[in-house]
């Protein structure tokens, strides 16, 4: 079976040749940014209202980690369209970062649906860099379906628990890597080098938990659950870090 699963793959990879070579002349990138904000937006309705339940209750919890008579501070790193405004609650003081500056468009309009949200400013940065917030500076972190397309899980991991308060959070929401004797871990190998052109730059193949396990936070909360999602994307995981 990992005999034909690798075979396959090999001949997915074969066939994503000229999108290899349109990356590397920049011209998929270039394009395809301008274009993946858009296909985010519609997903993220479709997705929003699936996960509904586990976002409400992923996020039930955040204000416990505001300090005493401060308004809770969040920074979203790769915050896309804002899906995740309307769970968080009401006068705390959100900061934004993504490396795409296109979602600026679909950002702004999250933003008049959650008035209730104090917005501070959007950042174009990537989750390993994030130079731009002060160190210790953050009651929570939240990051959804984003460690799947960073360059370095473990890098952006570091910057988040550098910029959060010593007892603040980091939230997460990720798909992963399916168990290796299931249906679904086999086509997330035969199908990732497609997935990865169509997703901007998504891998469907990663095991986000131990980056998490091994990320230096004093407490865990995680917990693996089957998403109400196409078989690609459904082992998730989910739950908070305390620094």
């Amino acid at each position: 079976m990992a005999l034909l699963m690798n075979c396959l793959a090999f001949f997915f990879k074969v066939l994503t040749i000229p999108l290899h070579l349109l990356k590397a002349v920049g011209l998929y990138g270039n394009v395809y940014r301008r274009v993946f904000p858009y296909l985010l937006f519609k997903i993220s309705l479709g997705y929003n209202k699936k996960m509904h339940d586990k976002k409400k209750d992923l996020f039930s919890n955040l204000s416990e980690f505001k300090k005493s008579g401060e308004a809770l501070s969040i920074l979203e790193i790769g915050c896309g369209t804002g899906a995740n405004f309307k769970y968080y609650p009401s006068g705390c003081k959100v900061i934004c970062t993504d490396p795409n500056p296109y979602f600026h468009k679909y950002l702004s309009k999250s933003l008049a649906d959650n008035d209730h949200l104090s917005f501070e400013r959007f950042e174009v940065a990537s989750g390993e860099d994030l130079g731009i917030i002060e160190s210790e500076s953050m009651d929570t972190v939240v990051c959804t379906l984003v460690l799947c397309s960073v360059n370095d899980i473990p890098r952006t991991l570091q910057e988040a628990h550098r910029v959060l308060r010593p007892g603040g959070a980091f939230y997460f929401m990720e798909h992963v890597v399916a168990d290796p004797s299931t249906w679904t871990y086999f086509f997330q190998h035969v199908l990732q080098p497609m997935w990865y052109y169509f997703g901007d730059g998504c891998e469907v193949t990663r095991t986000t938990w131990k980056d998490l396990e091994s990320a230096g936070f004093s407490q865990l909360n995680l917990r693996h659950i089957d998403a109400p999602l196409t078989f690609m994307i459904q082992p998730h995981i989910l739950g908070y870090a305390v620094k």
